[in-house]
């Protein structure tokens, strides 16, 4: 790790201004190079011609889930290192790489550690899931959470009814899985190594329906009750209709008859949980 290429979202849930100089003067503390910088969405993240141009070794990446996400399907065919740092709200994919240290230490570490790890990811289509895949009605709560997020009341108002009343609805179901033969208001599908593990949701009841709500908005709704856990090698959401989607929090609609699959990436990510700094 000697030349890096910083990405950052100011809109994310902590990457402020302030933390990113303040990042940018540890990498100046520990030799680093600096040779370029992306402010996403605003800038368009660079493409592998870009970086190579650059002698770019390692992108770093200080920002949420979902602008973690666009960066590294963007680059999915670049043979340099990724660089996680916890820039966002939940920071899933941080903390599986680093635990809970912060970002600083994270870079100290990092630049240290020589550990590259492989990191298995939700796959259907183009779209791709390294924190985990949301498919089904309940999938509309997201557009209630970003719209909290943001601050948004009067759009937050209409989001929630509308997932209210579609989390209500019919619910979605699967093919490929064993005993989950029923309607599910959601499937949350996290990747694993050579697997898909697959979280079914059935609530009917109006006590877990407002849990489920309420945990999708605080970041955690597997934990809440109803939940049905089952392994596969793949999946297809069964409907006759586009079925909504969060990948890792970003929106998608997928075509009728999308086939979900596990994936694996090659050993790309800098991992220091464990390692000294």
């Amino acid at each position: 790790m000697q030349r890096l290429w910083f990405i950052t979202n100011p809109h994310s849930g902590s990457a402020t201004q302030e933390k990113c100089m303040a990042l940018e003067a540890v990498f100046e503390e520990r030799g680093l190079i600096l040779a370029g910088r992306t402010r996403f969405p605003d800038d368009a993240v660079p493409d592998a011609a870009a970086l190579d141009a650059a002698h770019v070794d390692t992108v770093v990446l200080f920002a949420g889930d979902g602008t973690i996400n666009a960066a590294l399907c963007a680059l999915a065919g670049w043979d340099g290192a990724f660089l996680i740092l916890p820039g966002g709200t939940m920071n899933m994919l941080a903390k599986m790489l680093h635990g809970d240290a912060d970002p600083a230490e994270i870079v100290h570490a990092a630049h240290h550690a020589s550990r590259r790890v492989a990191m298995p990811f939700v796959e259907a289509g183009p779209h791709r899931a390294f924190v985990g895949l949301i498919v089904g009605p309940a999938a509309h709560w997201g557009r209630a959470r970003e719209a909290a997020r943001a601050g948004r009341l009067s759009r937050l108002a209409g989001a929630l009814r509308n997932a209210w009343r579609r989390t209500f609805g019919r619910g979605i179901r699967l093919r490929g899985v064993a005993d989950m033969d029923r309607r599910y208001q959601a499937i949350f599908v996290a990747p694993a190594h050579g697997a898909l593990q697959v979280n079914a949701i059935d609530a009917r009841d109006w006590g877990a329906i407002a849990e489920l709500g309420w945990t999708w908005l605080t970041g955690d709704w597997v934990a809440a009750r109803a939940v049905t856990q089952r392994n596969a090698a793949e999946i297809e959401p069964y409907s006759s209709r586009p079925v909504l989607a969060l990948f890792d929090g970003e929106p998608v609609t997928l075509a009728p008859g999308t086939v979900v699959r596990a994936g694996m990436t090659r050993p790309s990510f800098l991992a220091t949980a464990g390692e000294g700094a």
